[in-house]
């Protein structure tokens, strides 16, 4: 049988009568109809098939619940007293043509007709349906210091759509993927598509977030960094950015939806592929805790990043690269080669706090006399480099005070805490830190990062590295191994906070893939200030 696993020869294995909770005898009518199956629905989370009646008897086979999305019971056509149930399952399968299993569709609908009234027909078949939603359900997993949780059912999703992203599928994607696993698994959802850059952004501020269980992006990181501030900056922003977000990705990078899968423990997927597993989340609606950094600039913006901040070449190939988006993730080779052809050196002095040493420091930052001030140059007894300050009356937020409080940082006209480490050189070709395992669908950059590792993974590239050792590294990336080349000029460092100080505003700074002008920003995690939708 298609998509099931085959018994030991022709002869089904016993099954213990305590584990069975629910047996009958129905046809089956997809895709050998008339074909009647003996079923038995076990505690062990399996609907196992047992062939009947004609030959060849006894072949058997079983269905893993915890690859079903959702059951439907419904009744038949009058005057047929019948009534059906439809199991729809997404299990890891490998074609002739695949690599890898992939989670493809396996649908089975069987039909019951034991009595002669419709309605008893039909509550069997919901007694079935409604019994295989049950074990087909996730288990919370269980994990010192991380609250994991479960949409409850019915539940409802906002799906918001940018019909722009990536190769400019989003919109034929969802109603070709998205939506029938969708009403396959019964989640309702209102779509709504974007129009203008920051238009999710002033919806999801100003909505009524209570008509919704759950907020999914359908699009590239972009969109969901658009909500995520946009729920930042609403009054109730502590109860609203607590509401279950999802990424499916619809864009060219897609680097949180590629680190949500790895998370998952699937191999590596893109396209349809990773949008199907990422969907297939949404339909169980398992939901984890995830770290966001806040990152404070000198002119006076707060910005809330749930994946990376970055200056240099890295932000370079990123931002160059965005007129080649029709070609999907291939875009980021062209800028890469782009961008190699043309390298820069950027200089700007790089302090963080090391997570090995802020679990060792539990005091607050001390004050300006007990902090590193040696590291600050000064001419006539002056900084040399003047950092910009927010201009005088710049709209803040009217809640701003109320907002997580950076208490591993100084304002920038101090110098970072003496506790700090401050990174000698001061010319890079590359600075990026990380919160994700994935940079990409094709990047692992950090494969050690988690949701909710309260950490930072900081990537520092020095200048003086070569054209040819540098394409190394993004080659090597790909399978995250770039750390084991033993790169001289590449080093790495897990913190909790960062402040960068460049010393002219050269190149683009980028948060979440999406610009920032280039001036002085740190900033600091904060430990699952919000949750996403997951796999356990």
């Amino acid at each position: 049988m298609e998509g099931a696993q085959p018994g030991p020869g022709a002869s089904s294995p016993q099954i213990d009568s305590a584990e069975v909770l629910l047996h009958g005898v129905f046809a089956l009518l997809d895709p050998a109809p008339k074909t009647s199956y003996a079923l038995s629905l076990t505690r062990g989370r399996e609907l196992r098939m047992q062939r009947v009646g004609s030959a060849p008897a006894g072949r058997s086979a079983a269905l893993k619940l915890a690859d079903c999305i959702g059951c439907s019971a419904f009744a038949g056509r009058e005057p047929e007293p019948a009534a059906y149930f439809s199991v729809f399952c997404y299990p890891f399968r490998k074609g002739w043509w695949d690599t890898a299993p992939a989670r493809r569709r396996l649908a089975r609908t069987f039909r019951v007709c034991v009595a002669q009234e419709p309605g008893d027909n039909l509550k069997l078949a919901e007694t079935w349906a409604g019994k295989i939603r049950e074990l087909a359900a996730p288990s919370i997993p269980r994990q010192e210091g991380v609250m994991w949780g479960l949409l409850s059912r019915p539940y409802h999703v906002l799906v918001l759509l940018n019909p722009q992203s990536g190769t400019g599928q989003a919109l034929q994607l969802f109603r070709s993927l998205v939506q029938p696993m969708l009403v396959e698994a019964d989640v309702a959802f209102t779509l709504f598509v974007t129009e203008r850059p920051n238009h999710a952004r002033e919806l999801v501020q100003a909505a009524d977030l209570s008509q919704w269980d759950a907020v999914a992006v359908l699009a590239g990181d972009g969109l969901l960094y658009e909500v995520v501030n946009g729920l930042m900056e609403r009054q109730d922003w502590q109860a609203a950015i607590k509401k279950p977000l999802c990424t499916l990705p619809g864009g060219s990078g897609n680097a949180l939806a590629a680190s949500i899968n790895h998370y998952a423990g699937n191999t590596r997927a893109s396209k349809e592929e990773l949008l199907t597993n990422c969907t297939y989340f949404l339909c169980k609606g398992l939901h984890a805790p995830m770290d966001l950094v806040s990152l404070s600039t000198a002119s006076g913006k707060r910005l809330y990043s749930f994946l990376s901040f970055g200056w240099g070449f890295i932000s370079d190939v990123d931002i160059a690269s965005e007129k080649y988006r029709q070609l999907g993730n291939a875009r980021f080779t062209v800028g890469t080669i782009q961008q190699l052809a043309g390298l820069k050196v950027y200089k700007g002095r790089l302090s963080y706090l090391p997570v090995e040493t802020s679990s060792s420091v539990s005091s607050a930052p001390g004050s300006p006399s007990e902090q590193n001030s040696h590291h600050v140059p000064c001419s006539n007894g002056r900084p040399l480099h003047i950092l910009p300050q927010p201009a005088p009356g710049a709209p803040r937020p009217p809640h701003e005070g109320s907002w997580p409080e950076d208490s591993l940082l100084v304002p920038f006209d101090q110098p970072v805490p003496k506790h700090w480490t401050v990174v000698p050189e001061e010319e890079f070709i590359a600075i990026f830190a990380i919160y994700q395992s994935h940079l990409g669908a094709d990047f692992t950059m950090a494969p050690t990062a988690k949701l909710h590792d309260g950490s930072m993974h900081l990537f520092y590239l020095k200048a003086g590295v070569s054209r040819l050792g540098l394409l190394k590294l993004f080659l090597a990336m790909e399978k995250g191994t770039h750390l084991d080349l033993n790169c001289p000029y590449l080093h790495y460092v897990p913190l909790r906070a960062f402040r960068l100080e460049p010393f002219a505003s050269t190149g683009l700074m980028t948060v979440d893939g999406e610009p920032l002008a280039c001036e002085p920003v740190q900033g600091q995690v904060h430990d699952q200030l919000c949750r996403i939708i997951s796999g356990s």
